[in-house]
């Protein structure tokens, strides 16, 4: 990938988004939430700090799903055997995806009381 032009580098970028989002039920729900949270920002129209908060803490759950994502088809490709280390490596990228997504649910659900208000 090193040397390639910027458009062939955002292909590769945009087709792992599209295999992610074709294989894992849990991006497509987070995708989804996402754009609920989009909507609501849309319709509360909070000031632009809130907008950028909600938008970050978004786009970070996202970005960490597509890296846990990854991190497992690498591990179950180099190591298919079940192992407790590996089970417990995969579980602990899973719990910063969780930790992740509630924290930007209460950025989010923070915003609208503060807008409501």
């Amino acid at each position: 990938m090193k040397g390639r032009p910027f458009r062939a580098r955002l292909g590769y970028a945009l087709a792992g988004i599209r295999t992610v989002a074709g294989r894992e039920s849990s991006f497509r729900i987070q995708l989804a939430l996402a754009a609920a949270a989009f909507a609501a920002l849309l319709l509360l129209r909070p000031g632009w700090l809130w907008s950028a908060l909600v938008l970050v803490a978004c786009g970070f759950v996202l970005a960490l799903e597509l890296a846990n994502a990854a991190f497992e088809y690498m591990i179950d490709h180099l190591h298919p055997a079940l192992a407790a280390e590996i089970g417990h490596a995969k579980d602990a990228a899973a719990g910063a995806v969780l930790l992740a997504s509630l924290a930007a649910l209460a950025v989010a659900g923070t915003m609208i009381v503060a807008t409501l208000r």
